[in-house]
C-alpha cells in the first residue's frame, strides 16, 4: 500500500515547460499534486533564444527558497541590495519581498520550494526607492 501523497520524479522523465517568466523553463516535481496544493517544487533553468526582463515583483507566498544547482543569478532584495547566488547558494525570500532579477547565467538552473502551490506575484515600484 502507498501513502497517500507519495511522489518521486526522475530527470530521465524531466519534461521543461514556459512558465511565469518567458525566459526561464519550469519542470514540476509534482509535489503540488501530492500536497494537494499547499507546495510547489520545480527546477527552473534559463530558456535560449528569449530575452530577458525583470521587473520589480513580490509574491504573495507564506514560505519560498531558491536553491542554486548551476550557474548563477543575481537579484536585487529590499534592503538587502544585489545578491549574487552561484551553484551551492540558498536564499529565503521572505513573504511579500520586493525584488527583481538583474541577470542570470546561460546555464544557470535553479531549485524552487514555494508555499502556496497557487501564488500571486504583482508587479511593484521600484524595489530600493
Amino acid at each position: 500500500m502507498t501513502p497517500q501523497g507519495f511522489v518521486a520524479t526522475h530527470a530521465r522523465d524531466a519534461r521543461f515547460e514556459r512558465g511565469l517568466r518567458s525566459f526561464f523553463e519550469y519542470r514540476d516535481l509534482g509535489i503540488k499534486e501530492a500536497t494537494q496544493g499547499r507546495v510547489v517544487a520545480h527546477v527552473i533553468r534559463s530558456a535560449g533564444g528569449t530575452e530577458f526582463s525583470s521587473q520589480p515583483h513580490r509574491h504573495g507566498t507564506e514560505f519560498q527558497l531558491v536553491y542554486v544547482l548551476k550557474g548563477w543569478i543575481e537579484f536585487e532584495y529590499e534592503g538587502q541590495g544585489t545578491i549574487r547566488l552561484e551553484a551551492g547558494s540558498c536564499v529565503h525570500q521572505p513573504p511579500g519581498i520586493r525584488h527583481r532579477e538583474l541577470g542570470h547565467s546561460d546555464d544557470v538552473e535553479l531549485l524552487e520550494i514555494v508555499l502556496p502551490a497557487d501564488f500571486t506575484t504583482e508587479e511593484v515600484a521600484a524595489v530600493n526607492p
